[in-house]
């Protein structure tokens, strides 16, 4: 099967703009109900993620300044064969709620071809990115919407997900 975008990135801002309401609305009103939608939830990741080229597509890279742990200054600093110091001099800076991030986006490590220089020894948080395969998504739902604004797979799992409820969770 071919992969493909589902959703143009010039539009994602304002598609999941104009749907974020029907979103916030839909966890309002199942929120007792989401604990039980893990396995509905990852279906839809496992689809849309088979339909989305995340090479072509990048647009988490380019935007989204994941937190860096010590951990992943580590490994970084392994696969660069710099010392953390310098990983942490060269790359990183501390934002405001007093976390490591990127010094600038996107991210130094994209290439021109969207591959990761440094894939094998990403930061935990782009590995685990976009979060749609998480257990307990439920506690992760306002965080999912902000990242629908960015991600083509998350806009489609929340699109699909509150557009067709698993009828119990009605």
């Amino acid at each position: 099967m071919q992969k493909h975008q589902q959703l143009d990135l010039s539009k994602i801002k304002d598609e999941a703009r104009k749907f974020e309401p029907e979103w916030n609305r839909f966890f309002q009103k199942n929120k007792k109900k989401l604990e039980s939608l893990d396995l509905t939830v990852h279906q839809l990741h496992d689809e849309i993620s088979e339909k989305t080229d995340c090479l072509q597509c990048a647009n988490c890279c380019r935007t989204l300044g994941p937190m860096i742990t010590d951990k992943d200054v580590e490994r970084m600093s392994k696969a660069l064969k710099i010392k953390t110091s310098e990983v942490v001099e060269r790359y990183l800076k501390t934002d405001e709620d007093g976390d490591m991030v990127f010094k600038s986006m996107p991210c130094p490590f994209l290439g021109d071809d969207n591959y990761c220089a440094i894939y094998e020894s990403r930061p935990k948080a782009c590995r685990e990115y976009p979060h749609t395969d998480r257990k307990k998504f439920y506690q992760i739902f306002k965080l999912s919407v902000k990242n629908a604004y960015t991600c083509p797979i998350v806009f489609g799992v929340l699109q699909e997900l509150c557009s067709n409820p698993p009828k119990n969770s009605r």
